[in-house]
């Protein structure tokens, strides 16, 4: 039984089976077995046939059928302008049209704008309007990841007309779990569930049911904010509002999925010390470009480096021996500063690290460093003292990791701290920025201390 389960979950799909479909122009049989699989499953082969093969699926399906298809599909952006481009611009135009709003503004926001109103003015003038608005909306934002294809009932109405209004509403919904509630001028006033309206008596009047206490998010919120608020009251969808309480639309929880992924990836990426993350398909060419901006940056913050150990050159050369811990003390500084940045990095991503408890994160970062600064610092002196039979070695090496520590993970906190407090991505406070400027501290802080008792290591 376990045996069957895994190979039903290993092979979702012939992929084999549905090129030959093609191939041999068997039309009818290619629908019939296509359209019958998963979105998913339909989006995996869409995207690993060639131009050639997808050519004659354009000729197959219908743009409503492929639009189903281009809403699983997940690709990168520079990758829609060449999927757009494949297909005649009247079924492609005619495509986004019949795609959840939310999701045709998502593929159109990777095209220029030229590319962008000439699609405008093909499709139908409803499709074009309802897009021109979600476009209006600034990226990021709660309006630009919003959908307009929801279900709102009058709260004068009877459950009996509300079931009407959804029944019709329904089929372009793009959720019906949750049917919002307005006044008559469209301000937002309760909510209620698909469930509750279902088991209320026909008569029954939707505000007499409804749940006046909603939770709601403004058009111009962020969407980490809004992913967060979903998180925590684990909603399937809430409401858009403007600032007079308006109903503008919802945000799904497939939506926000992608959100977090995107967020995600993208905090990942400049702590990776990348401007963007690249996939394996990407050319050699393309990841250099992303990797670049930031390895010339730290470049040069490593020729700084570079420069404060030639400053104790003359130390160095009176004891050599002071050079072989150089990247032990800068290595184990910078692991240290780069635990610290993550923590706080997360705890600014996930709300935990609010106003009030900066400063406890801080003393909490600064208590931490001290400890295992301390413990490092014994364990580098007990090493070296063995090692060497040196004691005041083994000292200046563990003093110099037990002061490393601690200001790593301190600046490891306080940096992506102080850039949220400016209102810059906390992120930016990268792996590799927070590891090159702790070398340059830890070299510091170690061959000063040498410097100082020169005459004794001597």
């Amino acid at each position: 039984m376990i045996e069957e389960t895994k190979e039903k979950d290993e092979v979702q799909f012939d992929e084999q089976h549905l090129r030959q479909l093609l191939e041999n122009l068997e039309t009818d049989n290619f629908r019939e077995e296509y359209l019958a699989l998963h979105p998913y499953d339909q989006a995996q082969f869409y995207e690993k046939v060639g131009p050639d093969i997808r050519q004659i699926i354009y000729q197959y399906l219908s743009p409503k059928e492929m639009a189903d298809i281009f809403e699983a599909i997940e690709l990168d952006d520079d990758e829609y302008k060449g999927i757009l481009e494949e297909m005649d611009t009247t079924y492609a135009a005619q495509m986004i049209a019949a795609m959840y709003t939310d999701d045709a503004v998502d593929v159109l926001n990777e095209l220029d704008k030229d590319q962008i109103t000439h699609f405008l003015k093909i499709m139908d003038k409803d499709s074009a309007q309802d897009i021109k608005e979600l476009l209006y909306y600034a990226e990021y934002t709660a309006g630009s990841i919003m959908t307009t294809e929801y279900v709102a009932i009058p709260e004068n109405s009877t459950v009996r007309s509300a079931m009407t209004i959804l029944r019709n509403a329904a089929p372009d919904a793009e959720t019906i779990y949750y049917i919002f509630v307005v006044d008559d001028t469209n301000h937002l006033t309760g909510v209620i569930s698909l469930r509750d309206l279902i088991i209320a008596e026909e008569d029954t009047l939707i505000r007499q049911i409804m749940n006046d206490r909603v939770v709601s998010i403004n058009v111009t919120d962020d969407q980490e904010a809004v992913a967060q608020i979903m998180k925590d009251y684990n909603f399937l969808a809430v409401p858009v509002i403007n600032s007079k309480n308006e109903m503008l639309g919802i945000i799904t929880v497939d939506d926000i999925i992608d959100v977090i992924d995107e967020e995600a990836s993208d905090d990942y990426s400049k702590l990776a010390g990348v401007s963007d993350m690249v996939t394996f398909d990407k050319s050699p060419f393309a990841a250099a470009k992303k990797r670049l901006p930031w390895l010339v940056v730290l470049l040069f913050l490593g020729m700084l480096t570079a420069n404060l150990v030639d400053l104790f050159t003359g130390t160095l050369e009176k004891v050599a021996i002071l050079a072989a811990f150089i990247p032990l003390i800068g290595g184990t500084s910078g692991n240290s500063g780069t635990q610290a940045l993550a923590v706080a990095v997360r705890g600014i991503a996930t709300g935990d690290v609010e106003e009030e408890s900066k400063m406890k994160l801080l003393i909490r970062e600064a208590i931490t460093g001290i400890i295992t600064g301390v413990v490092c610092g014994v364990i580098a002196f007990g090493i070296v003292f063995f090692w060497k039979h040196m004691w005041l070695l083994g000292l200046l090496v563990g003093t110099a990791i037990c002061c490393s520590i601690i200001v790593a993970t301190i600046a490891g906190s306080f940096i992506p701290l102080l850039m949220h407090r400016l209102k810059i991505d906390p992120a930016v406070a990268s792996g590799p920025f927070i590891t090159t400027l702790n070398d340059i501290t830890s070299i510091l802080i170690y061959l000063g201390i040498a410097t100082m008792f020169i005459s004794k290591l001597m």
